[in-house]
């Protein structure tokens, strides 16, 4: 994918500084790994931090808005130059919105006395900004089906937004509807990019023609995971929603996009880990919804079917996602690095000891989260070993990028 030729002055001359997949894909990786030790250690009685909410607030809502917001935003202001032919953010606007994502990090793990709504206000403009600079791309190419991404944006700053004042009232259902949101939100921008970028770079790898959309399918599969998106929304907001039909309706997302990913000829893949791991991930975010269902209906705690969804479906699916962008926007050859290809099957592993497994045998939760956690951090460490030079380092082509 070649960037629009543009001049290159001043601080966009930094690498890093170049694209926004670049500062966002390292620092969210990074980010994640010392997340995930703090995590670790909480378990077994080590308080690390104090941060602005408490531990559990603060994994939570990191995962989500801290490390998950900072690899779609990453993707998203990559992508939308090659959508629409126009220079994306980039030089001091791009590090001054790294900036802002990095304050927040900061300040919520160590708040040093700031009041909540200061911290509230630095942590939540991060998503707006970064749908402005997108927005003003997508409306001057007048691509307006690409402009879809701008209010999911928005919308995944108000269940930022819920969490926060959950805290700052001290209401509990705000956190808990709000990071519901947050994650499902995620998912749905999952299924979004992975219904363009999966049958895509199967078909490129393979050499075979990409399989023409079924209107209907196509239909049903994005509109019942927005459904399902709408609806917790309305939770959050007050609106009394019945838990079967939402149940429901993540029961046809679930088999819909399980219908649409066996279309793309995953079995073709298993040579490929950055193949076979976007369609598994895709898959476990039907996994996910299924397991939402039943958890909705009484078979047990919404926070597994949780897990299989944040780890199995979007952090895995970020994991290839990120190996393969950050390869072809670096003027690099596409393939599997070694070592990613046992990254991702760590993280499907932990997705399945954090949510199935841990459904069937809850004894053993100790187990299970310890070497979920050990899991996340390997295979983002690998990514950061393979990655993190390239991401600092002008394109091996000579372009710009």
């Amino acid at each position: 994918m070649n960037s629009p030729s543009a001049p290159v002055s001043g601080l966009t001359r930094l690498p890093v500084a170049r694209l926004a997949f670049r500062p966002f894909f390292l620092l969210s990786s990074l980010f994640s790994v010392l997340a995930m030790v703090v995590w670790f250690a909480f378990w077994h009685g080590d308080i690390l931090l104090r941060p602005h909410g408490g531990l559990m607030w603060w994994h939570q809502h990191e995962m989500i808005f801290g490390f998950g917001a900072a690899v779609v935003v990453g993707f998203l202001l990559t992508a939308v130059q090659n959508w629409t032919g126009r220079r994306s953010i980039s030089g001091a606007p791009l590090l001054g919105l790294v900036g802002v994502w990095l304050a927040a990090r900061l300040l919520l793990a160590s708040p040093m006395g700031l009041p909540a709504w200061l911290l509230a206000l630095v942590d939540v403009a991060f998503l707006p900004l970064a749908a402005l600079a997108m927005g003003q791309l997508v409306v001057r190419a007048r691509l307006w089906r690409n402009l879809m991404f701008v209010p999911v944006l928005l919308l995944l700053a108000l269940a930022n937004l819920a969490m926060h004042l959950g805290v700052i009232q001290g209401k509990l259902p705000l956190i808990r509807e709000g990071g519901y949101l947050g994650v499902l939100l995620i998912a749905v921008l999952m299924v979004l990019l992975g219904g363009r970028v999966i049958p895509f770079f199967t078909s490129l790898k393979l050499g075979r023609p990409k399989p023409a959309p079924i209107a209907w399918l196509e239909t049903l599969s994005l509109g019942s995971i927005l459904m399902v998106a709408v609806l917790q929304l309305l939770i959050l907001l007050g609106v009394p929603v019945a838990a079967g039909l939402l149940a429901l309706a993540m029961l046809v997302a679930a088999v819909a996009n399980l219908l649409r990913l066996g279309r793309w000829e995953g079995y073709r893949t298993l040579h490929e880990p950055l193949l076979w791991g976007l369609h598994l991930s895709y898959g476990f975010i039907s996994l996910g919804l299924v397991m939402w269902a039943m958890a909705l209906m009484g078979a047990f705690r919404v926070e597994l079917a949780l897990h299989a969804l944040a780890i199995g479906g979007i952090a895995a699916m970020m994991l290839a996602m990120m190996s393969r962008v950050s390869l072809g926007h670096t003027g690099r050859a596409i393939r599997t690095l070694p070592g990613i290809g046992v990254g991702l099957g760590l993280m499907f592993a932990g997705a399945l000891l954090r949510s199935p497994i841990l459904a069937l045998f809850p004894q053993i939760t100790h187990w299970t989260y310890n070497l979920s956690i050990l899991f996340w951090c390997i295979a983002y460490l690998i990514f950061l070993l393979h990655y993190t030079l390239p991401l600092l380092s002008t394109r091996v082509d000579g372009k710009d990028g």
